[in-house]
């Protein structure tokens, strides 16, 4: 077991990798915590949950909604619900999103922790206390800024995820040693059939390895005004593949990180072998890294990015493997280099 710790303005998370679900109720008060999940983590994992209240909510993008958050609200005041009150997300990202969420505004906020199900929530979507909710579809629209107490990286829960789900959560790490951390990036080149294969140590490394870069970042700039913007590598574009399209949110970052690195060569920071290494271990994997979308719906969707600012967008761009910089690109610029990736 390694533990890891976030200093943010609200107070300190804990992050603790290889602690298992059994133990979860040696980590909140035991008679005043309410747990939020959705249906199939309870079905799944119900009869090994504390003997607490527990509210579902439903699965998928649908249910990140302030509906959804209103409703955890009406549930909580029916419980009696105060300020002495836990909550603790258990699932994928979009449960901790929203349970984070509903804790941090429920009676101007209280105690909440995450126990990730999935990979891409153990390395991305329960770290750095980013809360928030979908508003007219476009994400994370609503939110806030305030960190789980702790988080529980039960890594032997990965074995019921499908295929699907667990290259979501490859594709964010392969974002960690891109911006961060060439070792790690060169780990996953030398370790991915095991990876795949979910052997033991060679996933909990991944995952401990991953953290570490996330809240290394996160301890930096809490709340993203630096730094933390590089970890929005292969999102900007991503986000926008993943409203079109449909996809997945870790398919869509994929596509994502292979538009930014050959935006990269093109801006003169990378060298194309680089980027042809960023994009063959995507594929290796089983990680897309085109999809047949319209550059101009594309782009429509990029014009509403909330990292737009005016006639300009933030867009992160790499250097090298394990150096990211973050850079304002005209949008017409963007528009034109898109255009021509799409005729490559």
């Amino acid at each position: 077991m390694k533990t890891l710790h976030i200093h943010g303005r609200a107070g300190r998370s804990t992050l603790i990798v290889g602690e298992t679900l059994s133990r979860l109720d040696q980590y909140t008060p035991k008679r005043r915590t309410v747990i939020i999940t959705d249906p199939v983590v309870n079905d799944r994992y119900g009869d090994r949950f504390p003997d607490w209240p527990v509210i579902e909510i439903g699965v998928g993008e649908g249910s990140k909604t302030l509906q959804t958050v209103s409703d955890i609200y009406g549930r909580l005041i029916e419980m009696e619900a105060d300020r002495s009150t836990w909550i603790v997300g258990i699932g994928g990202g979009i449960v901790c999103d929203v349970a984070g969420f509903a804790a941090s505004t429920y009676m101007r906020g209280v105690g909440f922790g995450f126990v990730p199900t999935t990979l891409l929530a153990q390395v991305d979507a329960s770290v750095g206390g980013k809360n928030g909710v979908n508003f007219l579809g476009y994400k994370n629209m609503v939110g806030t800024f305030n960190q789980p107490e702790f988080v529980i990286c039960d890594t032997g829960m990965l074995k019921t995820l499908t295929g699907p789900d667990l290259l979501c959560g490859f594709a964010e790490i392969v974002k960690h040693g891109a911006i961060a951390d060439p070792a790690l990036f060169q780990f996953i080149e030398d370790s991915w059939r095991e990876a795949l294969a979910l052997d033991p140590s060679t996933i909990e490394r991944m995952v401990y390895d991953s953290i570490v870069v996330k809240s290394g970042i996160v301890n930096e700039d809490e709340q993203e005004r630096g730094v933390r913007r590089k970890l929005n590598f292969g999102h900007t574009f991503g986000h926008a593949v993943e409203k079109i399209a449909g996809v997945r949110h870790g398919e869509a970052v994929s596509v994502g990180m292979a538009v930014a690195s050959l935006l990269s060569v093109k801006k003169g920071y990378l060298a194309r072998e680089e980027a042809k290494r960023i994009i063959h271990l995507l594929e290796k994997i089983g990680l897309p890294t085109r999809l047949a979308v319209d550059p101009q719906s594309a782009m429509d969707a990029l014009k509403r990015d909330k990292k737009r600012e005016g006639d300009r967008i933030r867009f992160v761009l790499l250097k090298r493997i394990g150096e990211a910089v973050v850079e304002d690109i005209r949008i017409t610029d963007l528009d034109e280099a898109l255009h021509d990736l799409a005729r490559e």
